[in-house]
């Protein structure tokens, strides 16, 4: 009779329970490319903890960055402030100042992110739920290709550099060439995934060949993103002859730019729409795909991956292409939908903001549609909200999101939710039988 216990955490033979290159227990070599330092397999762990969160948490974490925000705007205010003054002579007064604060900021949000109930004509009222799907395009092409990094356990941080590259390739096919309209756009937007996937691939080439940190190299590469087209703006080939600005010329909007789908004063234009083929193709690619399932298997477990016949660093420089596009396409959402120029802030701050909008969205398909529809409410509403309170608010509420997201178990604590790791409780009846058998 053998002395050995059984394991019941994996199968035999599973290479996540063996040390990193062992080879398995039938034989055969240690598995080739870069191995997993410690520190990016904690990062591996705490991403596959952030993406298995429940939506439930997501939800809890949106109310309890309201509630902060809340707290926030009755603090500042200057009503709450001088009611406080004289609290326990007349408290109905502070708690009065207090819901006239909160209510008033909230409900600027809303009438400047889904219905204005005050406007003077249906055109002004219904225009905050078209400027919402507006600022979210870019938001969810970018959240989309940041989520299928993390799908990969790949934190692709440059998000922010792939948007301007993208935006470089497409603002320039836009104004230098002369095409008809529909090749001329299409062209433009294909300019732009590309210009946004070979940023990403750069990263995607040294992680999957020298190990290089993915983190660390698409960080540099925002730098160099950002340094590289306001250099670009300054050279004869992408200034407005004459003009002291560092802007380049305009895109044709008869041929290069993205159609509206409204008349004037709508901005929201056909890119939203590229948006929402985008969410279906990508959840095509990640659930019903082969390189989908591998994208999966290597981020749930690159070495596990790489026993099965997967050629991780084949699957490493295919995400992050894949990454950098959809980013890219982030950017022709900018120059060829809303500004159709390029600038040196033309990427705003969509590029780290549509982290968090991955993150929120469990980087599902779906749920990062979702998540960059309410950051871009978040964005429009701000503008009518900072008449009631300052915008800083909304970067608070953005910022405890972010929070939040990344502590799941801090928002179970919160609200007492059960770990999903616990085991159900056994009714004391049961466990009464068990024992006296």
């Amino acid at each position: 009779m053998s002395d050995e216990t059984p394991r019941p955490a994996t199968e035999p033979g599973d290479p996540a329970d063996r040390p990193e290159g062992a080879t398995a227990r039938t034989g055969g070599t240690p598995a080739a490319g870069p191995q997993d330092g410690p520190i990016e397999t904690r990062t591996r762990e705490l991403l596959r903890e952030i993406l298995s969160g429940s939506w439930l948490v997501s939800l809890l974490a949106i109310v309890l960055a309201l509630l902060a925000g809340a707290v926030l705007i009755a603090v500042a205010d200057s009503d709450v402030q001088e009611a406080a003054g004289y609290f326990f002579a007349r408290p109905a007064d502070t708690l009065e100042a207090v819901w006239n604060a909160v209510y008033a900021a909230y409900e600027a949000l809303f009438r400047g992110a889904v219905y204005d109930f005050r406007a003077d004509s249906p055109t002004r009222a219904i225009r905050p739920v078209t400027e919402t799907l507006t600022f979210a395009t870019p938001l969810i092409l970018a959240g989309l290709g940041l989520a299928v990094a993390f799908r990969a356990g790949l934190l692709n941080i440059g998000g922010q550099g792939q948007i301007i590259l993208g935006a470089v390739f497409g603002a320039f096919i836009g104004f230098s060439a002369d095409l008809p309209v529909v090749l001329h756009v299409t062209l433009a937007a294909l300019g732009a995934a590309l210009g946004g996937a070979i940023w990403a691939g750069i990263a995607g080439v040294l992680k999957a060949k020298t190990g290089a940190n993915e983190v660390i190299v698409t960080i540099m590469l925002n730098n160099i993103g950002l340094y590289l087209v306001a250099y670009l703006l300054t050279t004869q080939a992408f200034r407005v002859p004459g003009s002291p600005n560092p802007i380049s010329p305009q895109i044709p909007t008869e041929t290069a730019a993205y159609p509206l789908l409204l008349e004037a004063p709508f901005r929201l234009h056909a890119g939203f729409l590229l948006a929402i083929l985008a969410t279906g193709a990508v959840w095509w690619l990640l659930d019903r795909s082969t390189t989908g399932f591998e994208i999966r298997a290597a981020g749930a477990n690159p070495h596990a991956a790489r026993t099965a016949g997967i050629s991780v660093d084949r699957v490493v420089i295919l995400t992050m292409v894949v990454s950098g596009a959809l980013c890219g396409l982030a950017g022709s959402a900018q120059v060829l939908g809303t500004e159709h120029v390029l600038t040196g802030g033309v990427a705003a701050s969509y590029g780290f903001d549509a982290i968090t909008v991955a993150l929120l969205g469990r980087s599902k398909p779906v749920g990062t549609f979702l998540a960059g529809v309410l950051f871009g409410a978040l964005r429009a509403g701000g503008v009518l909200m900072q008449s009631e309170t300052s915008i800083d608010i909304i970067l608070v509420v953005q910022s405890i999101i972010v929070l939040l997201i990344a502590a799941p178990p801090l928002v179970r604590s919160v609200f007492r939710l059960p770990s999903p790791d616990a085991r159900p409780r056994r009714r004391a009846g049961a466990a009464t039988t068990e024992v006296t058998a």
